[in-house]
C-alpha cells in the first residue's frame, strides 16, 4: 500500500506577520498577521491535504491565528523552549521568522507531532477574558501597593481613581465569565463540581475549565503533568540530585496556589496530607506543591466521575 504523502507546515507568528513553510515542497511565503492574511494563507493551504501546522505559543500574538483557524487546520501548539532544544539537536544557530518555520515544520514531521484538540470559539473567548482579568489582578495588587507608600496627594488621587476602575473592571469580568459558563450546561456542571471541593470557589473553577478544558478525560498523571505539578527526578551513577517542577500550564499553576494554602486550613483531607508530609521532612513549599497537584487529580477524578466531593473525615 502506497504511503500517503504528508504535508508538515511550520509557522512563525509574529506581531506583524506569519512566515510559513511548507516542508515538503522546501516553499516559504509570508503573510500578514490579521483577518486578510489568515484569508490568504487559508486559501494557499487550500489544495492541500495538511497532516499538521506547526507554531510556537507567543503570547498575545499567536491567539489571534489559533482561534481563526482551530477546527479548521490540524493545529499544534509547541512550548518555544522544546522548539529552541529541537533547533540545537540539528545544529542550527541562526535565529529568524523564516529559519524557525523551517524548523517547525522539520520538527513537527521528525517527531510525528499528532495535531491537538479543536478548541471551540466559546472556550477561546473564556480564556482571553481569563486572561484579561489575570491581568487586571496584577495591575490591582500593583495600585494598591503603590498607594501604600505614595505621600503626594495628587498621586494618591489619581491612584485611587485607576484602583476604582481597575475594580468595576475585574468585577464586570467576574460576571462575565460566570455568565458564560451558566450559559454551558457542561461547563456549569463541571464549575458545580469543582466548587464543592472545599478550597476551590468560582472563579478558580472558571480559571481550570478555561485552561484545562480537557479536565475529567485525564489520567491522574496527566493531570498533574498538565499543572506542571509533577516532579522531575535527577539522578545520575550514585548521584542524586533535588526533584523540580517544570513546564505545564502556567496560569492553571497559578490558579492553584492560593486554593492549595486554604485548603491546607481547612480541607480536612489535604490538611492531614498536608501535615503527613511535613512530619515526613518535606520543605513547606514541597508539601503545598503536593496539595496544589492533589487538588486538581481530585477535580480531575471527580468531574470523570460526574459527582461531588465528600468529605471522609469521619465525623467525632
Amino acid at each position: 500500500m502506497a504511503k500517503m504523502t504528508e504535508h508538515s507546515i511550520g509557522i512563525d507568528v509574529s506581531k506583524s506577520h506569519l512566515d510559513v513553510f511548507h516542508l515538503e515542497t522546501q516553499t516559504a511565503k509570508r503573510f500578514e498577521n490579521c483577518a486578510q492574511g489568515f484569508r490568504a494563507l487559508r486559501k494557499w493551504l487550500s489544495p492541500l491535504a495538511v497532516t499538521r501546522v506547526v507554531f510556537e505559543a507567543t503570547g498575545p500574538y499567536h491567539r489571534a491565528f489559533e482561534k481563526a483557524f482551530s477546527g479548521h487546520l490540524p493545529l499544534v501548539k509547541v512550548n518555544p523552549l522544546q522548539a529552541r532544544r529541537f533547533a540545537q539537536a540539528c545544529g542550527t544557530r541562526a535565529k529568524t521568522d523564516a529559519v524557525d518555520a523551517r524548523l517547525l515544520a522539520r520538527m513537527g514531521s521528525a517527531l510525528a507531532l499528532v495535531p491537538d484538540e479543536p478548541m471551540s470559539a466559546k472556550l477561546h473567548d473564556l480564556r482571553d477574558l481569563q486572561i484579561a482579568r489575570t491581568a487586571l489582578t496584577k495591575e490591582r495588587t500593583r495600585l494598591r501597593n503603590r498607594g501604600h507608600v505614595q505621600t503626594n496627594a495628587v498621586l494618591k488621587r489619581q491612584t485611587k481613581a485607576r484602583l476604582a476602575l481597575v475594580e468595576r473592571q475585574v468585577a464586570e469580568l467576574n460576571d462575565e465569565i460566570a455568565q458564560r459558563i451558566a450559559e454551558d450546561r457542561s461547563s456549569a456542571r463541571k464549575r458545580d463540581i469543582l466548587c464543592s471541593i472545599p478550597g476551590l470557589g468560582n472563579i478558580v473553577a472558571a480559571a481550570i475549565l478555561a485552561f484545562m478544558p480537557e479536565i475529567g478525560t485525564l489520567d491522574r498523571k496527566q493531570a498533574g503533568s498538565l499543572a506542571g505539578l509533577v516532579p522531575h527526578c535527577r539522578e545520575s551513577g550514585q548521584w542524586k540530585g533535588k526533584s523540580f517542577i517544570s513546564g505545564g500550564r502556567k496560569p492553571l499553576r497559578d490558579a492553584l496556589y492560593m486554593p492549595a494554602l486554604v485548603a491546607m486550613r481547612f480541607n480536612p483531607d489535604l490538611k492531614k496530607k498536608y501535615l503527613q508530609l511535613r512530619e515526613a521532612g518535606k520543605p513547606a513549599k514541597v508539601a503545598l506543591v503536593a496539595l496544589m497537584r492533589k487538588l486538581i487529580e481530585t477535580a480531575n477524578a471527580l468531574i470523570k466521575a460526574d459527582r461531588m466531593w465528600v468529605d471522609k473525615t469521619p465525623c467525632a
